[in-house]
């Protein structure tokens, strides 16, 4: 299974992350093409692949060594001279097979004459390993002209070293290409992002299969699958197996095992590194290379196991007993669950079956003996033990969404037959194969009068029953209207006649579905906006907004209310058997029940409150109680949370405007909206808010008596709105949509000496209404009032956004626009300076 290291121990499960919907996998080109021989380019292959439905988000080119040595060639030292000028330097006369020997200054204390050498001439960039880079440039060193630089492994990318320079076998051909020489391959890389129900998918041979049925399909390609072949898998002399006992055959279908001898773990050979690099796994050692390179290749995860480290030298697949403690190869030590699954020797389990391996049992570099694990898990068992652990790894990603049980033997085969070319591995064993797996097979029938109708199109027969069999579907039966096919196993998604039709559609191309004369397309019907649609959307706005919802008693103290100066007595809707003297009216305003909140929780040492509420407020008149649906906003505290980047002040009455605007703005009632200056018994610095003329609601600073009252010693900030009238604005406005310019705004600024009491609103209001063609949006920027300005007075810095959604502004069209603005701000008694 997939690589991952602790300490000289290695299991072969590396950790895997995916996403919820699309799961990235990487397919290497080179390694794709030795299951399928084609000259398509790999942008092409992608291309390809994307209409079958393995939509392939990137090609990028991959590198062993960045920019592959580019002007590096293979040179040789003619001569080799002491520089004039510097004792640890050398002058060297070099031929690079160009005809011409250059000269080149060398610091390396190992360089001699007759040496072969890599050479970076002229214009190559050299990329450090530190991620810096140079070019290499015609230079004169100590006086002494060099014309390239002959380089050491580390400054190239191959290596650590920096002893001295790099010197090859004295039959390396002079002026060959450093890549060719040292036999480094560029390739591709595709990225899928794979929808989790296409698990054969998972390896390149899957990928593999899919691009040929394709290609053979469409273009009438004669392309053939190539599969590994595993004929010559036999025993290499005598052996016992290694005994396995499989105790929970649900859980475990499919187990096989073998046994390997005189193993020799060590690197892996360079095409293995580089199929493993270019996806993006770290090679280990040869073992678990190859049990990683399977993985990818075949989509069937595999364990090795150090043999002589199993107690017994027996496996046992189980479920592990309550608590049971085990050490994964992270070195972690985790409690087992009795649902968990493990893999044990005679005394202990020794890996998470189908998740992780154990510290104790991995290939470490003495390994000699290895037990070779491919097996079938059930995905429920696998899923729930890895999401109980938080552990996601390669191959808990393949057997928690259903592997194909007949490659279990096929991939312990190929794995055992890959070791032994690598790593001179024995197969000391037969395989044992302990197989619960149910034999009945899966069969569909598709009518292919049913497929024309769901595809859209005609398909002929042949082209369904052709499709259908390059993907590995086996005909069981073919009638002129039908045909049964067999599901192949790895296909853990198809299950009905529909799911035929789709994997004929995507092999025989979406784009070939024609489109209809007249396209016909049900209009999208939204609700009308009600009350319940309103208080959903406030709701959700504001909590986006980090304000949380309270729910407060609706009965509340009818003294406070008289004394509070809100209401009279004869406005209070009282209780004809009040259970309280305390609560004997309904609440006239929802003030009272935020205070008692805010009240509650600085009691608890939080004092960094915003809370909304929603509810009724009570009025008694004349003609009865008025009962009106009211939003309560209240923020108090710290404007942000203490952190060392935030500015830790208070929040002020302009926070609470701001969380207004942002309020009128999700709802389109921005531009509809006015503040204006009025008392309120309850609020200081209090403003009435109107939309289109018609009062809303009230914002403000509470007033002192009402904390004291309610036990508070910070500022509080409070607005009160009508849903109703809410409501009714909301239904006035219409929604409309407009292609986003192709031209640039234009921003002036103003700057305007005021009276105290002028608000910006009323300045925004203003310059909107003066120019409606050209003005995009008003905003406030700076504001002074001190010592440099006359009582009464202060200063504005305001910002206007201008644009023309046909041409790009001209200065003469600004300078008119501008002038309208500023004609009628003097006209409300804004004084424009400067």
């Amino acid at each position: 299974m997939a690589g991952k290291s602790s300490g000289s121990v290695h299991s072969g499960w590396a950790p895997f992350l995916c996403g919820f919907t699309l799961i990235p996998m990487r397919i290497s080109w080179n390694w794709l093409r030795r299951y399928i021989d084609t000259d398509l380019t790999p942008q092409e292959a992608a291309d390809v692949l994307t209409s079958t439905g393995l939509e392939t988000e990137s090609v990028e080119r991959f590198e062993p060594v960045k920019g592959m040595l580019a002007g590096v060639v293979v040179g040789q030292v003619m001569e080799c001279a002491k520089h004039p000028d510097a004792d640890r330097l050398h002058v060297c006369q070099v031929d690079i097979g160009t005809g011409l020997l250059h000269q080149i200054v060398c610091g390396a204390p190992n360089v001699a004459k007759g040496q072969k050498v890599l050479v970076a001439t002229i214009g190559t960039t050299i990329h450090l390993p530190d991620g810096t880079s140079f070019v290499i440039k015609k230079s004169k060193i100590r006086g002494q002209e060099s014309l390239g630089m002959i380089c050491a492994e580390d400054e190239l990318g191959l290596g650590q070293g920096h002893k001295g320079i790099m010197v090859l076998a004295t039959d390396a051909p002079v002026g060959e290409a450093a890549a060719s020489h040292l036999g480094l391959v560029s390739d591709h890389v595709l990225e899928i992002g794979l929808t989790p129900n296409r698990t054969d998918a998972m390896g390149h041979v899957g990928v593999a299969r899919d691009l040929r049925a394709a290609l053979v399909h469409r273009r009438g390609s004669a392309l053939e699958l190539k599969l590994p072949n595993v004929d010559d898998f036999a025993k290499d002399g005598s052996g016992e197996p290694v005994p396995v006992a499989v105790a929970d055959a649900y859980a475990c279908p499919r187990y096989a095992g073998v046994l390997l001898t005189q193993v020799k773990v060590g690197p892996s050979p360079q095409w293995l590194q580089d199929h493993l690099n270019a996806i993006g796994l770290r090679p280990i050692n040869n073992v678990v290379d190859v049990t990683n390179f399977v993985q990818h290749e075949l989509a069937q995860p595999l364990h090795a196991f150090d043999a002589d480290q199993l107690q017994g030298r027996r496996v046992v697949v189980r479920m592990a007993t309550p608590g049971e403690p085990f050490t994964t190869l992270d070195g972690k030590e985790r409690k087992l669950d009795a649902q968990d699954l493990v893999i044990a020797d005679a005394e202990r389990p020794v890996c998470i079956a189908g998740v992780f391996g154990g510290a104790e049992s991995g290939v470490s570099e003495r390994t000699t003996s290895v037990f070779l694990e491919s097996a079938c898990f059930e995905p429920g068992t696998i899923r729930r033990t890895a999401r109980r652990h938080g552990l996601n790894t390669d191959a808990s990603f393949r057997f928690e969404r259903g592997v194909d049980p007949r490659m279990t033997v096929y991939a312990l085969k190929r794995a055992a037959l890959l070791l032994k070319e690598v790593a001179g591995a024995h197969i000391a064993s037969e395989i044992t194969d302990i197989d619960h797996t149910l034999k009945h097979v899966r069969t569909i029938a598709l009518s292919f009068a049913h497929c024309d109708r769901l595809s859209g199109m005609h398909i002929p027969p042949d082209d369904v029953v052709r499709i259908l069999e390059l993907l590995g579907h086996t005909v069981i039966e073919r009638k002129p209207d039908h045909v049964v096919v067999e599901v192949p196993p790895y296909r853990v998604d198809v299950h009905r006649e529909a799911d035929l039709v789709e994997e004929v559609l995507r092999i025989h191309g979406y784009d070939h579905v024609p489109l209809p004369e007249r396209l016909m397309v049900p209009p999208v019907l939204h609700d009308a906006l009600d009350a319940g649609s309103l208080a959903a959307r406030l709701s959700a706005h504001l909590v986006a907004r980090g304000v949380r919802e309270i729910m407060t008693p609706s009965l509340v103290n009818g003294t406070k209310c008289v004394a509070s100066g809100l209401v009279g007595d004869h406005e209070l809707v009282r209780l004809k058997n009040p259970l309280s003297a305390e609560l004997d009216v309904l609440r006239p305003t929802m003030l009272f029940g935020a205070l008692s909140a805010i009240a509650y929780n600085i009691n608890r040492q939080k004092k960094e409150l915003r809370f909304f509420e929603r509810g009724r407020t009570y009025r008694a008149s004349p003609k009865g109680m008025v009962e009106t649906d009211v939003l309560g906003i209240t923020i108090t505290g710290r404007r942000f949370r203490e952190r060392w980047r935030a500015n830790d002040r208070r929040t002020d009455p302009m926070d609470l405007k701001e969380e207004l605007e942002a309020l009128f703005g999700r709802l389109g009632l921005e531009r509809t909206i006015e503040l204006r200056s009025k008392a309120h018994a309850l609020l200081d610095q209090a403003h009435a808010i109107t939309i289109d003329g018609r009062h809303v609601g009230w914002l403000g600073e509470v007033v002192p008596a009402q904390l004291k009252a309610f036990d508070v010693a910070q500022p509080v900030f409070f607005a009160e709105l009508e849903e109703q009238v809410l409501l009714e604005a909301c239904r006035t406005q219409r929604t409309t949509y407009a292609e986003v310019s192709r031209f640039p705004t234009v921003r002036r600024d103003l700057s305007l000496l005021l009276e105290a009491d002028m608000g910006f609103d009323r300045l925004r209001r203003t310059a909107l209404a003066a120019e409606r063609t050209l003005l995009r949006d008003v905003d406030l920027f700076d504001v002074y009032q001190g010592e440099k300005l006359a009582a009464g007075k202060k200063s504005y810095a305001l910002s206007f956004i201008l644009q023309n959604d046909d041409a790009t502004l001209t200065d003469e069209q600004v300078d008119k626009a501008m002038g309208r603005i500023r004609k009628a701000l003097e006209g409300i008694g804004a004084e424009v300076r400067g």
